[in-house]
């Protein structure tokens, strides 16, 4: 192949290369911003308290996060959990009720008293291991509680309030 054929292919693949590289992994003008993954409802300081505050994942996060590390009746090792906590997140929003009715994807519902939060340390976590949590496996949302802290959190009475593809809260 002649010298100048090479250069102009070479000089095609590098092109090619950069476009490509661009399109993938690039922000791109215009592109949605992040989606929000949950909406707080109900006796909140908001606005609009009845339509709620909603929270991308980047917001909840920028509350500040925490761990911990327990065992759970849904995965057959320890598992270290990582989120907001709950009572921080209410403070955060103005919560003045007594209860959340936390609601999940799928439609399934929890009732949850309020005091839970501090006085257990549950937390809205949104890592598992280090990772985001897809929604096919418990994401983007999961209520959880520190279960080997104290024994009475290791029953369904708290297993049931621990709700999995959490997108919304409702204070009441």
């Amino acid at each position: 192949m002649p010298t100048q054929m090479r250069r102009v292919a070479v000089k095609t693949f590098v092109v090619t290369a950069c476009v490509a590289f661009a399109f993938t992994c690039l922000p791109k003008a215009g592109m949605a911003q992040e989606q929000p993954i949950l909406t707080i409802s109900g006796k909140i300081h908001a606005s609009d308290a009845e339509a709620g505050l909603t929270f991308r994942r980047s917001d909840l996060e920028a509350m500040g996060m925490v761990s911990f590390e327990t065992s759970t009746p849904w995965y057959k090792q320890p598992v270290k959990f990582e989120g907001i906590r709950l009572d921080k997140l209410m403070q955060n929003v103005g919560a003045t009720g007594q209860r959340v009715i936390a609601m999940a994807l799928n439609d399934y519902s929890t009732e949850i008293p309020v005091e839970d939060f501090a006085k257990y340390n549950a937390i809205l976590a949104i890592k598992r291991d280090g990772e985001y949590m897809p929604i096919r496996d418990k994401g983007p949302l999961f209520i959880v509680y520190p279960y080997d802290s104290d024994p009475e959190l290791r029953s369904q009475k708290f297993y049931s309030r621990s709700a999995w593809q959490v997108n919304r809260l409702i204070v009441k």
